[in-house]
């Protein structure tokens, strides 16, 4: 069947909140994936920041696999090992000992929580970001900072302050002793690949300090080393009350974690809150593969190796205003706003990429990447920019 008509199918069938996708894709290997008509292509895009290790790898295949044929699903009225082993491994990745997780099935899920966890503070206001991106459930959209997103479907959460990012006055004038929480991307994805001025995370612990209110950081993009650390705010040397998780740590697999540090492990009670797939024993079984492979083939430092060269050599193209991010989460901003022109003529060269905004390209590999595969991308690149008018 060829992608035209499995795109009619999905036109009959499937609801038009995504619009009509551009591929048909029915196979992966690595970071190479074939469309319904045999062309291949380079996945530069990752699942958006999901596939860390790419697809169809031998750890998560198997450890899915020997999972599956042991046992599937529990729900949460039970425990298994694997929610148990997970659940330790993160919390040893926070370096705090009181730390507690809830398992869910995506970043707007464990953002959710973490919103209701604040509310067990006895506090309601929040302060997100202007340009954020939390998710699009109810929630989670009522912390997003983007208009576009949040306006069809007012009124949403009331209480919640969008303030610019990176900047600590505007955050100071924002945050009292009524502020429940602050919630805050160590950078920004669906922004653009916004990185924070230097001092920004430290700024906003003292400011939460302060005030009493939580900080929460959204790690969903930045984490499962794409940055060169567990989470991605580690440079800074602070620790947040509040981390949630989703995207690389299923690996490819619906997987979500809120993390709560400190006396905060101890908000939520019984029938507080729940998921049914939450911690489901496949996959956590595929993050725990996921895990053990970055740790035994040391992915972080492969990814900021990969990274700093492909900042390095974007940089230097014709057309690029600013290439900003850390380890394999790149934004490429140019002087004009050709992004989307610049994601089709990738795609024609067998490239996958993402136009986050007008101006800018979003790149998120694998954490596996070769560095022939990175020359390859710079190869393309290279040659679409000189094409595009």
């Amino acid at each position: 069947m060829k992608k035209s008509d499995y795109l009619d199918r999905w036109n009959s069938a499937v609801q038009s909140n995504y619009g009509t996708p551009s591929l048909v894709l029915t196979k992966g290997k690595g970071l190479i994936v074939t469309d319904a008509d045999g062309k291949k292509y380079l996945d530069f895009l990752g699942g958006i920041a999901t596939n860390v290790l790419g697809h169809a790898h031998p750890a998560i295949v198997k450890a899915v696999s020997q999972q599956i044929n042991t046992l599937g699903h529990v729900s949460n009225f039970y425990a298994h090992p694997h929610v148990v082993e997970l659940a330790e491994k993160l919390k040893s990745f926070t370096g705090d000992s009181d730390a507690k997780v809830f398992f869910a099935q995506s970043g707007a899920e464990a953002n959710e929580a973490a919103l209701k966890l604040s509310r067990r503070t006895g506090r309601f206001r929040v302060v997100a970001a202007q340009g954020a991106f939390h998710g699009r459930t109810m929630g989670a959209l009522s912390l997003t900072g983007q208009h576009a997103k949040r306006e069809p479907f007012l009124p949403l959460l009331k209480g919640v302050k969008h303030i610019p990012y990176g900047d600590l006055d505007a955050l100071r004038r924002a945050v009292n002793r009524r502020t429940a929480m602050v919630i805050i991307e160590p950078i920004m994805g669906e922004a653009g690949v916004i990185v924070p001025p230097p001092g920004y995370l430290q700024g906003v612990r003292e400011i939460c300090n302060n005030t009493g209110a939580l900080m929460v950081l959204d790690c969903v993009q930045t984490g499962m080393g794409r940055t060169g650390d567990w989470f991605g705010y580690e440079y800074s040397g602070i620790s947040p009350d509040v981390i949630t998780l989703a995207k690389g740590l299923g690996g490819g697999l619906p997987l979500g974690a809120m993390i709560a540090l400190g006396a905060c492990a101890y908000l939520f009670q019984p029938g507080d809150h729940g998921s049914t797939f939450g911690g489901n024993p496949v996959t956590t079984a595929a993050a725990l593969a996921v895990i053990k492979t970055i740790e035994k083939e040391n992915l972080m430092v492969a990814a900021v190796k990969h990274g700093n060269y492909l900042l390095q050599e974007i940089a230097q193209m014709r057309g690029v205003k600013e290439v900003r991010g850390a380890g394999l989460l790149i934004g490429i901003e140019f002087n004009s706003e050709i992004a989307t022109q610049v994601m089709i003529e990738m795609r024609a060269q067998g490239v996958l990429v993402n136009a986050a905004t007008a101006s800018t390209v979003r790149i998120a590999p694998a954490l596996n990447v070769t560095a022939a595969q990175a020359d390859k991308f710079i190869i393309i690149l290279r040659k679409v920019l000189s094409d595009v008018k």
